[in-house]
C-alpha cells in the first residue's frame, strides 16, 4: 500500500481525517495572526532603522524625549488581549468538537495498548489482535464509519500521534484515553509515539492502514481465523513451543499463549517488524531473532541464542503465519 499522492506523511498541512482537519484549520488561524504580527513589528522596527537612523548633518544634541502615551499603551494591552482570547476561543472550538464526539452507529472500535517498545491492536468483540500495524476502514459520505480508539499503556507514559489523521494523545498507566479518527481515503498513513518512553522512543513506529469497507471486513475475516501453518515447517514449531518464545508470544490454534510480547498469529501478513523500525523480510526476521539489539538497541526481547539451525527453523515457521 503506497502512501497519498506523493505527500509529506507526517504532514499535519495534509489532513485526511476530520480531526486532522480541525486541527489544520486551527494551525493557518495561528500563523495567520502570529505572522501579521511579524510583519506589523518587523515593518515597525525596520522604519525606526531607516527613518531615525543616524545623519551627517545632525547636531550631537540628544533628541527630544517623550513619555506616556495613553493611546500606545492602551493598544499594545487591548490588541494582545484580543489576541489571546481569539486563540483561545478558537482552540476551545477544536477540543470540545473533537473530544466531545459521539460514536455514531458502525463505529469500529480498536483498543490500543502502548508497551516498550511498540504497539498492541485489540479488536473487541473479536479474538484479533495485531501489534504497530492498525487496520481500519475508511469513512464513506453515504456510509460513515469512523474509529475509536480506546487507548491504555502497560508501562510508562506513550503518546499516539499519525498527524494527518489527529492530534496527537497521551497513552498514560492507569487512564483511559479515547481519541477517534474518519479518514474518507484508502492508503497508509504513518506515525510513531510523540512522548520519550525509554531507549528506542524514536523506534517506536504507527502504520495505519486505512482500507475499503469491503477490504477491511475481508481482512478481519482472515485475522479472526487461527494460525494455520504447513507441516513441513513443524519442526520450527517445535523449536519456538519449546524455548521460552512462546512465554511471550501468543499464536492461537498453538499452545504458545504469551501476552508480554506481540500477538503473532498473522505474522507474515504484517509488511514490518520490531515496531516498523525495519521490512518483515526473512533476512531481518533471522537476524531480529538472533540478535534484536542489532535493530532496535533496547529492546525488552532478549536474545534466545539459538543456533543458526534453529533460527532458519523459526523464522520459516514465523513465515508461514499469513
Amino acid at each position: 500500500m503506497v502512501l497519498l499522492h506523493g505527500s509529506v506523511p507526517t504532514s499535519i498541512f495534509s489532513p485526511a481525517a476530520s480531526p486532522a482537519r480541525a486541527i489544520f484549520g486551527l494551525s493557518l488561524l495561528t500563523l495567520s495572526i502570529v505572522g501579521a504580527i511579524f510583519l506589523v513589528v518587523g515593518g515597525l522596527l525596520l522604519y525606526a532603522l531607516i527613518a531615525y537612523r543616524e545623519r551627517p548633518e545632525q547636531d550631537d544634541r540628544e533628541p527630544v524625549q517623550l513619555y506616556g502615551s495613553n493611546q500606545i499603551e492602551l493598544s499594545w494591552t487591548v490588541i494582545p488581549i484580543l489576541i489571546v482570547v481569539v486563540l483561545f476561543l478558537a482552540t476551545a472550538r477544536v477540543i470540545i468538537a473533537t473530544e466531545r464526539q459521539s460514536a455514531p452507529p458502525g463505529t469500529l472500535n480498536v483498543t490500543v495498548v502502548g508497551h516498550q517498545f511498540w504497539w498492541e491492536f485489540r479488536y473487541p468483540g473479536t479474538d484479533v489482535v495485531t501489534a504497530n500495524e492498525l487496520h481500519i476502514p475508511v469513512s464513506e459520505e453515504t456510509h460513515p464509519r469512523p474509529t475509536f480508539l480506546t487507548m491504555i499503556s502497560a508501562d510508562t507514559d506513550h503518546s499516539f500521534w499519525v498527524p494527518r489523521l489527529a492530534g496527537k494523545l497521551d497513552v498514560i498507566p492507569n487512564k483511559i484515553n479515547v481519541m477517534w479518527f474518519d479518514p474518507k481515503d484508502p492508503g497508509l498513513y504513518l506515525g510513531q509515539c510523540a512522548q520519550y518512553c525509554g531507549t528506542q522512543h524514536a523506534k517506536m513506529l504507527i502504520r495505519v492502514y486505512a482500507q475499503t469497507q469491503q477490504d477491511f471486513a475481508a481482512w478481519l475475516a482472515g485475522q479472526e481465523r487461527p494460525a494455520a501453518p504447513s507441516a513441513a515447517v513443524a519442526a520450527g514449531r517445535a523449536v519456538f513451543e519449546g524455548n521460552a518464545c512462546m512465554n511471550c508470544h501468543r499464536i492461537r490454534g498453538t499452545v504458545a499463549d504469551g501476552r508480554f510480547g506481540p500477538d503473532l498469529t498473522h505474522f507474515a501478513s504484517r509488511d514490518t517488524l520490531a515496531s516498523g523500525a525495519v521490512t518483515n523480510t526473512p533476512e531481518h526476521l533471522r537476524e531480529w531473532i538472533k540478535d534484536p539489539d542489532h535493530y532496535k538497541e533496547g529492546a525488552l526481547m532478549p536474545a534466545m541464542h539459538l543456533t543458526d539451525s534453529d533460527i532458519d527453523l523459526v523464522s520459516e515457521y514465523l513465515e508461514s503465519l499469513h
